[in-house]
């Protein structure tokens, strides 16, 4: 594989929606996010209403890349072998002498060493995304009041979570305004959305001219997509794209067969019949990366067109589409932000202070003190050794299924379209892919452990 990566050298580019081109504003779009959930919880389904008070304490408790383990309440940290490197029960941390006792030094039991673990099963959730981490704090404060309340120490939980993500995001409710989540985005669209800075709006149009095929694969729904888009990039968003598909149920989008997941049109954002193949460009609803390849066949002439695809979600975006459709894949990663000089987010004038304002979270992409780095973390405690650093679960995705990481499409959109980026690859370093720079505690530590 060549050791550098250019997007002139692709013929298609594509791009998830949220948190990749749509930037939100974490710490006004994470209690609104918690709040859809809680509010749900205690009014629908009689839980503590204390849930519903959250201290800019709580939100420490978010960090990418945990797995809760649905049956036990317990929260766990994985490091590149799978085993835990640190664990709460509920938001309460396990100190290391428990940790020690409840995993010892193996892999955790739903661990599968071949990277390609799921990040949803029936026993566990890793919560990797910036809608997920909310859904973590509550989860937590939901262990801490049955396990305080009723004494519990087995959970059942989740099938009310479900049914709250159901509430609030399922396909009707931007058109019914159901819930509280999209009533409040609509009202105060510049509160919770960057919009796209003129130097990405002027690239995304580099890449048309420059003949590149433009994607949007996103798993909103044709109407938020619509809302989004158009406030972020302009009425005349559509002209952008060739091809546009909502609805896309990632990471089944590629990892289906496509006769399990056909591709559909749109009337007045209703979805209509299923297709049994993409023939031409336009808008469309659920679908596959087969019939889409196809499509992309004829559209460049070429036998095996090249794609790159931008997203934010190792599970939804990046995995699959490295893994079951061989995509170069650009990880967006927000806690590159975080990591260096971050610039503080911009304060809110008093008149737009609303409802959510006295639980302002603090930036999800932060560093957390429960949890420690997203990147690496320290083993001790061990017998006869010195402590010593080893790779997160997560970050050894990163390497794995990542062609480059970028903290924002904005730190790449004024570098010509032919820049060569330094890929992840066997044989590079691990930090190599990271663009403008690796993580500072990557670059930091020389003595990683990689198992």
């Amino acid at each position: 594989m060549a050791q550098h990566f250019s997007l002139a050298a692709c013929d298609v580019v594509g791009f998830d929606l949220d948190h990749t081109l749509c930037r939100y504003n974490l710490p006004e779009s994470a209690p609104l996010i918690y709040n859809s959930f809680a509010q749900f919880l205690v009014k629908e389904k009689g839980y503590d209403k204390d849930l519903l008070t959250v201290t800019p304490e709580h939100w420490d408790f978010c960090c990418k890349g945990l797995a809760l383990d649905l049956e036990d309440g317990n929260f766990v940290k994985l490091a590149d072998n799978g085993t835990v490197l640190r664990a709460s029960h509920g938001t309460t941390m396990m100190a290391p002498e428990e940790l020690a006792e409840k995993y010892g030094w193996k892999a955790w039991k739903h661990f599968v060493s071949d990277m390609g673990m799921a990040c949803r099963s029936g026993k566990y959730y890793v919560y990797d995304n910036y809608f997920d981490l909310p859904g973590a704090l509550l989860c937590a404060r939901v262990v801490d009041s049955l396990t305080q309340n009723n004494g519990q120490k087995t959970f059942d939980f989740w099938k009310d979570i479900v049914a709250g993500i159901q509430h609030n995001y399922k396909v009707s409710a931007f058109k019914e305004n159901c819930g509280i989540y999209f009533p409040e985005i609509k009202r105060d669209l510049g509160r919770y959305l960057h919009s796209c800075p003129e130097s990405v709006k002027k690239w995304l149009r580099q890449l048309k001219d420059a003949g590149k095929i433009l994607l949007l694969i996103t798993n909103s729904h044709s109407d938020y997509c619509r809302l989004l888009c158009k406030h972020i990039l302009g009425n005349d968003f559509a002209d952008l794209f060739d091809i546009v598909i909502t609805n896309a149920l990632k990471p089944g989008f590629f990892s289906h067969l496509p006769s399990q997941r056909l591709f559909r049109t749109l009337k007045n954002d209703d979805e209509q019949a299923a297709l049994p193949s993409l023939e031409k460009p336009g808008w469309y609803s659920q679908g596959n990366a087969v019939h889409l390849y196809e499509l992309l066949k004829k559209m460049t002439g070429k036998p095996e067109p090249k794609v790159a695809y931008f997203g934010d979600s190792m599970h939804s975006d990046i995995f699959p589409a490295r893994h079951y459709s061989n995509w170069e894949t650009v990880l967006i990663l927000e806690e590159l932000r975080g990591d260096r000089d971050r610039k503080p987010e911009e304060s809110e004038p008093l008149e737009k202070k609303g409802k959510y304002e006295g639980q302002k979270a603090k930036p999800l992409n932060s560093l957390s003190e429960k949890w420690g780095s997203f990147f690496i973390d320290s083993i001790s405690g061990l017998e006869n050794t010195e402590e010593s650093s080893i790779y997160t679960w997560s970050c050894k995705r990163i390497s794995t299924y990542s062609t480059i990481a970028i903290p924002s499409i904005e730190a790449i959109a004024e570098l010509p379209l032919d820049y060569k980026f330094t890929r992840f690859s066997s044989n590079n370093s691990k930090t190599a892919g990271y663009y403008p720079n690796p993580p500072l505690v990557l670059s930091n530590d020389e003595t990683l452990t990689a198992k």
